[in-house]
């Protein structure tokens, strides 16, 4: 094997390797923007959240329903509960996943533990559409 063979060998490897480096840097930035695309305040058109604080045998809670007034299935629907101090600054938040669909026109109970806080807020942070699918065959 010659030398400039040898060095278009590694020049090519070098090549592929950025390449590599660059696909997966740039997979790993797309789902931290995905949960982005939704300006606070726009999924009021898709969704309304009823909630209440509680207080279970673990602990305080919130627990609700969250309605879908869409005209489609939403799924993977993920809630953002933020922790308010008495002056009104968040002080902490956690997610919580909905369990299943959540169907056209109707609604989902959710509940979940919470750190103790002055009050709290609830909302919506992302969902998914589902596919309503095709008319199948023949």
């Amino acid at each position: 094997m010659t030398a400039l063979a040898g060095n278009t060998r590694r020049i090519a490897a070098r090549g592929a390797l950025a390449g590599l480096a660059l696909a997966l840097g740039l997979a790993g930035i797309a789902p931290a923007s995905a949960q982005t695309l939704f300006a606070p305040g726009s999924l009021q058109s898709y969704f309304r959240v009823e909630w209440q604080p509680t207080q279970n045998r673990r602990g305080p809670a919130i627990e609700g329903y969250v309605y879908n007034i869409s005209y489609r299935t939403a799924q993977r629907v993920n809630l953002r509960i933020e922790r308010v101090d008495a002056a009104g600054s968040v002080v902490g938040s956690s997610t919580v996943w909905l369990p299943g669909e959540l169907p056209m026109t109707d609604r989902v109970y959710f509940s979940a533990a919470v750190p103790a806080a002055a009050s709290y807020r609830v909302q919506v942070l992302s969902f998914d559409w589902a596919c309503q699918g095709g008319s199948g065959g023949m």
